[in-house]
């Protein structure tokens, strides 16, 4: 990680749970974050707490809500002008409704399309803009994409949710394939955890049925330990450290035990 101390990373999502796992390890491996959230003053509480580390990573919060466009290019302004431009760009933010395929709203339909879709692609979009203009060459793209971005489980609740990641994963493949095509050494990986022990399913889920996904009240799931932030958080971390002979593309992270 030696090659990122005092270089810009950008994590959507930062306030809580994985997002707050991601921002909190890359500023203690020296980089300067910018955490982009709706709830901002959850990040600068965050950033309170972890100061300027001897090596210079530090944290800022910066206000995002990843459905406006205006919101993501007013961050990617803000970092031109300040720190000369982002260098990892971690497409994090996400959410879940209860919304299945045949009784779902509508509404909640197009906020999972906005949020989950649309919004990794208009950051990503952006981020390369100025990635290409900086004549950076070493550049790194994450989204956090999902075990069920890959298999579609049995659970109603989630079936909207998992074609959403289902993008994810092709839109990543696809990212890989235009960079090759650019020329570019830049990087893109997808990370797809299971479940994981944050409060995003219990927020975004509301219903009986999410005891179908994480039991809550012993921290477990199928039979073992569900994962935690910092978990995903190392992944991040293994992918952005690799050496530049090596390009992770997809890494899948599940529970040890889980069945799917």
């Amino acid at each position: 990680m030696d090659r990122w101390c005092g270089r810009v990373a950008l994590v959507t999502g930062a306030s809580s749970g994985i997002g707050a796992g991601i921002a909190e390890s890359l500023v203690k491996n020296g980089m300067i974050v910018l955490g982009a959230a709706r709830d901002v003053e959850r990040i600068k509480k965050l950033s309170d707490s972890l100061g300027t580390t001897a090596s210079g990573g530090k944290l800022v919060g910066m206000k995002c809500d990843v459905t406006n466009e205006d919101d993501i290019k007013s961050v990617f302004s803000y970092a031109k002008d300040q720190f000369g431009g982002i260098d990892v760009c971690v497409n994090n933010a996400g959410l879940a409704h209860n919304a299945p395929l045949l009784t779902g709203d509508t509404k909640d339909w197009r906020n999972m399309l906005d949020v989950n879709v649309l919004g990794p692609c208009i950051i990503t979009r952006e981020f390369m803009n100025q990635v290409k203009e900086r004549g950076v060459d070493d550049a790194h793209i994450i989204l956090i994409n999902s075990r069920v971005g890959h298999i579609v489980p049995p659970l109603k609740l989630v079936h909207f949710y998992s074609a959403t990641k289902f993008a994810i994963t092709a839109i990543a493949e696809g990212v890989r394939q235009e960079l090759r095509e650019m020329k570019s050494n830049c990087r893109c990986t997808s990370i797809s955890p299971g479940i994981v022990k944050t409060e995003f399913f219990g927020r975004a889920i509301k219903s009986d049925d999410i005891e179908k996904v994480v039991e809550s009240t012993d921290d477990r799931v199928a039979n073992g330990p569900a994962l935690r932030a910092e978990d995903i958080a190392n992944a991040v971390v293994f992918a952005i450290s690799a050496p530049p002979r090596m390009e992770v593309n997809e890494i899948i992270i599940r529970p040890t035990g889980m069945t799917a």
